[in-house]
């Protein structure tokens, strides 16, 4: 009798491998066995799950033995080593790094867009951005419905997507600032890069290291996996990403050009029945997204639906989604449920 399923998580003891622990737990995932899996400067480290206390062992690739679904998030490094090991020991790998994304023989996958793409799979699943996940919710059902001429985005991203170091100096500038003490960035936009700003009472547009034609490498994640999780290789799509002083949840301001033409209500009735998205738009009482609001959400919420009078079948949204939700540990689970209701995971 099946009892469910051997699991591992890799980078058990970052900020998304807790939160894969929470949403396995709450979502009661069929798990008959949980390996947590880390650095080995995390081994002994000990975590709660289902109210057990799990020791965290040290990530290598015997560690995949009998292992049936991986969940990876422990850096592009890790992944690019470990998760072949993983495949070559029969596990399936979900992958929430950037390492697999653009490989065109991995599936990159929203499950509510595009969660066919995970039949044939060869042993890896990559999880988008979290940025391109809370934004394609909001375009896949306008693509469906009205076709899209062009999206031109301005992320406000929260500073727990650079990590538990960059949302302690947010804090840490806070409490200086107020103490009208000095404090030296040393963490954003990365912490490798020559130069660190302040992010308290300041915006940093600069996210991840400069690329093609000066823009950042999250802009291009976010214009290049949408491509790809839309099936739209041609899609005119744009992005700016800055750094916010929020601790979580990012937002996102969209420009919509779409093919066919659509009334506000019209789009305001078409996202608001799409799955895994609210809308919250009512101006008069001002009620729209806000971070602070929708931390701990499953859904991506979106208000300030309007149309955009400086051009023929233009909109513009404003889109809030919990990064380290929905943007990672949801999503991957979400992808887990859908190969095992598609008979998709093989079991040791």
């Amino acid at each position: 009798m099946f009892m469910g399923y051997k699991v591992a998580i890799v980078g058990a003891t970052g900020a998304v491998g807790e939160e894969l622990l929470k949403i396995l737990e709450q979502r009661s995932f069929p798990i008959s066995e949980l390996r947590l899996l880390a650095s080995a400067r995390s081994v002994g480290k000990r975590l709660e799950f289902a109210g057990e206390e799990l020791e965290v062992e040290e990530a290598r690739p015997e560690s995949f033995a009998g292992i049936d679904i991986a969940f990876f998030s422990a850096g592009g490094s890790v992944s690019a080593k470990l998760a072949p090991e993983a495949v070559k020991r029969g596990t399936v790998v979900i992958d929430n790094t950037s390492h697999f994304r653009l490989d065109p023989d991995v599936p990159l996958v929203v499950p509510q867009i595009n969660s066919d793409d995970l039949e044939g799979h060869r042993g890896i699943i990559a999880n988008p951005n979290c940025s391109t996940i809370i934004i394609d919710l909001v375009l896949a059902p306008i693509l469906k419905k009205a076709g899209i001429k062009r999206v031109v985005l301005a992320t406000y991203q929260a500073v727990s997507g650079a990590g538990a170091k960059a949302m302690a100096e947010l804090d840490r500038q806070v409490k200086d600032y107020v103490a009208g003490r000095t404090s030296e960035p040393q963490v954003l936009p990365f912490a490798s890069a020559e130069k660190h700003y302040p992010i308290a009472f300041n915006l940093i547009p600069q996210i991840d290291v400069f690329r093609e034609d000066d823009y950042t490498k999250e802009e291009w994640k976010m214009v290049k996996e949408t491509r790809k999780v839309l099936h739209q290789p041609d899609l005119r799509i744009t992005a700016t990403a800055v750094r916010v002083p929020v601790f979580r949840c990012h937002s996102i301001a969209a420009n919509v050009e779409t093919v066919e033409s659509l009334e506000v209500a019209e789009l305001k009735e078409l996202l608001a029945s799409a799955p895994g998205v609210t809308v919250m738009d009512d101006p008069a009482r001002q009620v729209y997204p806000m971070p602070t609001e929708l931390s701990g959400r499953d859904d991506v919420y979106v208000g300030r639906i309007r149309k955009d009078n400086s051009t023929e079948n233009g909109f513009n949204l404003w889109v809030v989604g919990d990064q380290i939700r929905k943007g990672a540990a949801l999503n991957a689970v979400e992808i887990g449920e859908e190969l095992d209701r598609r008979g998709l995971v093989r079991v040791g």
